[in-house]
C-alpha cells in the first residue's frame, strides 16, 4: 500500500507541483504500478491545467512561476514513467 504524502494522491500532486516535495525513486519504493499510474494520471491532470492558464506577457513572475511547476511536473512525470518501466 503506497504512502501518499499528504494523505491522498491528488493532494500529494499539489505538493510536488507546489515545490513542497521533489519525487525521486527513493519515494516510490512502496507503490503498486495502480499507485503510480493514479499518480501519473493526477500529475498529468495539473500539468494540463497549468499549461492552460496563461499569464499576462508583462508579469515576469507569474510566467517564471507556471515555468518552474511546469518543469518540476515534467521531472516528477519522468521520474513515475522510469519506475513504471523499471519493475
Amino acid at each position: 500500500m503506497a504512502n501518499w504524502m499528504g494523505g491522498s494522491c491528488p493532494a500529494m500532486a499539489n505538493q510536488i507541483a507546489g515545490g513542497f516535495m521533489l519525487l525521486s525513486s527513493n519515494n516510490l519504493k512502496g507503490f503498486q504500478p495502480a499507485e503510480l499510474q493514479a499518480l501519473k494520471f493526477e500529475l498529468e491532470r495539473i500539468q494540463r491545467n497549468t499549461r492552460a492558464e496563461v499569464p499576462p506577457a508583462d508579469d515576469a513572475l507569474a510566467q517564471q512561476a507556471r515555468n518552474q511547476k511546469i518543469g518540476r511536473l515534467s521531472s516528477a512525470l519522468q521520474v513515475i514513467q522510469h519506475q513504471m518501466t523499471a519493475r
